[in-house]
């Protein structure tokens, strides 16, 4: 009978392992092969930065899903660059100038389109917009328009009785029942009710702004911080859309937040997007640009950014059927706005001692 000598069985047990390690190893480097390959190919792939207001940007915005969808079709790696609000980013870009990383600004308003060709920083869009709908209507060889919306007083029903009707009633309020705004210097929303009032009361504006000037809890940089201070219910009443309720409706199933017809009508806001002259990949921006008014990207924005669709076609949820309708948009020329800009928002910030 023969017997392994100790020696021989050491190695016949050592040598097992040794060939089950380098077996699996061999495994894991297969199975690493095509992740490594994935990441060298993201590596390589353009990428496309946009500037936008950070409510856009962020994760409950429609930022992510925009992100998903386009790069699923473009083979490129799609950067949203959160800034304060649509104004900051003109502001951005203006301070950056040439050597602005951006290739999209995503988020300005038509109310800013003059100002912003200026600046000479934006190319035509070469986009078809032949298929879009806005109540004023829109046209420009540069900017698309993605979604609008109309400026409204929003209010929280659990505290206001009798909200406001109008202008009028809101400037004539109690006092006590606080608003809260935003920056016409930062905030696009901000600028839409400095135009809503100018465009209402003309000359007349200063004097109605010092009458309002009691009712104003604060004014902020932006839009989320002045409807965080309303949903912690800091404030009763916060400038903010009219489509603002269906969010709550449609996300928290509550009824609590309204916003407040006003007789005067509304301010239209059309939110708009532009591409940078100096863009690294002009023709990707111009795909993007393009996307934004596909029926897939138009999709995304009425319950994610809590707009209106310029497509027609894009049907909407029910909860939107509930809201303010509006009768007369109220819109000021962007050429007259962009003349005037400085002069009314210096009007503003004397009459309401903002700083």
């Amino acid at each position: 009978m023969l017997h392994a000598t100790p020696s021989s069985d050491n190695r016949l047990w050592t040598r097992r392992p040794l060939r089950l390690a380098s077996t699996l190893s061999a495994f894991a480097l297969l199975a690493a092969l095509p992740q490594a390959a994935q990441a060298q190919e993201e590596a390589n792939d353009p990428v496309l930065t946009v500037y936008t207001y950070d409510s856009f940007s962020a994760d409950w915005g429609p930022g992510p899903k925009l992100e998903e969808a386009f790069e699923a079709q473009c083979g490129c790696d799609l950067e949203f660059v959160g800034l304060e609000d649509g104004v900051s980013i003109l502001n951005r870009l203006k301070l950056e100038g040439p050597s602005t990383e951006a290739d999209i600004a995503l988020g300005l308003t038509s109310d800013l389109i003059p100002e912003a060709k200026a600046t000479g920083m934006f190319a035509e869009s070469k986009a078809d917009l032949s298929g879009i709908e806005i109540p004023t209507g829109f046209s420009d060889p540069v900017f698309v328009p993605y979604d609008y919306a109309y400026l409204a007083f929003v209010y929280d029903t659990e505290v206001i009785d009798n909200p406001p009707k109008s202008l009028a009633d809101l400037i004539a309020g109690d006092p006590e029942q606080k608003i809260v705004i935003e920056d016409p210097r930062t905030s696009t929303p901000g600028l839409g009710f400095l135009l809503w009032m100018k465009e209402i009361y003309g000359d007349e504006a200063a004097a109605k702004w010092q009458e309002l000037q009691p009712r104003i809890l604060t004014v902020t940089p932006g839009w989320s911080e002045a409807y965080g201070l309303f949903t912690k219910g800091e404030v009763p009443i916060v400038l903010s859309y009219t489509t603002s309720p269906a969010y709550h409706a449609i996300e928290e199933g509550s009824e609590r937040y309204k916003a407040a017809a006003f007789e005067e009508g509304h301010y239209l806001q059309i939110e708009v997007a532009g591409l940078l002259t100096t863009a690294d990949e002009p023709e990707l921006a111009r795909a993007f640009l393009e996307f934004l008014v596909s029926e897939e990207a138009q999709a995304i924005l009425p319950t994610t950014n809590w707009t209106l669709p310029v497509l027609p076609e894009v049907k909407l949820p029910d909860a939107f059927s509930n809201l303010v309708t509006v009768d007369k948009p109220l819109l000021i020329d962007p050429e007259t706005v962009a003349e005037n800009r400085r002069a009314w928002t210096q009007e503003w910030l004397e009459a309401v001692g903002a700083r």
